[in-house]
């Protein structure tokens, strides 16, 4: 069974940066990726599709990142869903926050491509 990534970003560019470079995920292990554009549409999608790894990031409309963390991690059903808080956001406050809401992995932008595959493998366990 094909293993999901979720991108959610509300920013274009970067949802297609993600993309282009996980890409290379698709290729060589059949992981299939999808992508949402807010908060709720990325809430939306893991509740019903239950990605087994999630690119979230935090400052978006209708829902934040952390709003969307919190009711994954709280829903039982949802335990095996990954999140991986990717935002520009870099205060250590702001680590701390999606540490103890749950994330995986808090990561900042810019980010490196090959530490966005490093980590999507090892997430995945691929």
């Amino acid at each position: 069974m094909a293993k999901k990534i979720l991108i959610v970003d509300d920013e274009v560019h970067i949802k297609m940066l993600l993309e282009q470079t996980l890409e290379e995920l698709e290729d060589e292990f059949e992981v299939e990726l999808f992508t949402a554009s807010d908060g709720e549409e990325g809430l939306d999608f893991i509740q019903k599709k239950r990605p087994d790894l999630v690119f979230l990031d935090i400052m978006m409309p209708k829902m934040n990142g952390y709003e969307v963390c919190s009711v994954v991690k709280e829903d039982e059903t949802l335990q095996g869903v990954k999140i991986i808080l990717l935002t520009a956001k870099g205060q250590e406050v702001d680590r701390k926050q999606g540490m103890e809401l749950g994330a995986l992995m808090y990561m900042t932008k810019p980010f490196d491509p090959d530490e966005i595959l490093r980590v999507s493998k090892e997430a995945l366990d691929l």
